[in-house]
């Protein structure tokens, strides 16, 4: 199974900074810890400093992660503020038919709520998502159509 992990980068920022990027290993961690032959794709591990990548090099890894984003299973979305980034993958997964769970306070965000399986409103409450057995449950709902 296939997971890709999107979420906040740099957000509506100015400037090459980047938000915390933390939520990802918690993330992971709860799902390894459920399913631990899951692959899954993270784009900051794969690209820790994207950030300062050049034009040309900035666009084709834009690119090619969005492109990876529609070849999962299942897309788990961290969006506590928009981020266009966030919802061009969810775009991508849900186009191509992936289970969609975000993690977001912006329930009535049009990208949040028509494209996402589920909705949890924090991390916390993904990670008992995840431990209850729900996160497996949303999965299977879709591999099994």
């Amino acid at each position: 199974m296939k997971i890709f992990i999107a979420g906040i980068m740099q957000g509506s920022r100015r400037d090459n900074g980047v938000d915390d990027q933390g939520y990802r290993e918690c993330i992971s961690a709860a799902i390894r810890a459920r399913l631990p032959d899951a692959d899954i794709v993270d784009p900051w591990v794969l690209h820790p400093t994207s950030p300062s990548y050049g034009d040309e090099l900035g666009k084709r890894v834009f690119v090619e992660l969005s492109k990876t984003a529609g070849t999962v299973d299942v897309l788990v979305a961290y969006v506590p503020q928009a981020s266009m980034g966030t919802a061009i993958e969810m775009w991508e997964a849900y186009s191509a038919g992936a289970r969609i769970v975000t993690i977001s306070p912006l329930s009535d965000n049009w990208v949040v709520k028509f494209l996402s399986d589920r909705v949890l409103a924090t991390l916390d409450e993904f990670v008992r998502f995840v431990e209850n057995g729900e996160f497996e449950k949303t999965i299977e709902a879709r591999l099994s159509v």
